[in-house]
């Protein structure tokens, strides 16, 4: 049995699967899933597991290189947006249409039970070389 980390033996065999460049979205339970991406859906309840949560527990298990928020998200979710530009040094704002476009090329969409305004994000694959 694991130890540490992404316990969630999905996730954590899509994680070890995951090349340089590959992107993870972490999605608010109002975000839609594309057709053809893989979901994994966490929340049990709204607001649980949190969005902010779920994306402390990834960043510590995976090595990430810049991400993706909807820039709706600075102006409608302050808290959340301050909360991942604590977390993360390289953020690029998109329009949340845009951003909804992006999350096609997901290996993988994390659901959450988050219910506050555009807490989603894209998280794209670097390397620990």
């Amino acid at each position: 049995m694991k130890k540490q980390g992404i316990l969630n033996r999905e996730l954590a065999a899509i994680f070890a699967k995951l090349g340089h460049t590959d992107q993870v979205t972490i999605a608010d339970c109002g975000l839609p899933i594309p057709e053809g991406v893989r979901c994994i859906d966490l929340s049990y309840t709204i607001g649980k597991p949190s969005f902010t949560e779920i994306v402390g527990t990834v960043l510590e298990d995976l090595e990430v290189e810049h991400a993706f928020i909807a820039s709706e998200m600075e102006s409608q979710n302050t808290k959340v947006y301050e909360t991942l530009h604590s977390k993360l040094p390289a953020i690029t704002k998109l329009p949340h249409e845009n951003f909804k476009q992006l999350t096609r090329k997901s290996k993988v969409i994390i659901r959450t039970g988050e219910a506050t305004p555009y807490a989603n994000i894209v998280l794209q694959s670097g390397v620990i070389f």
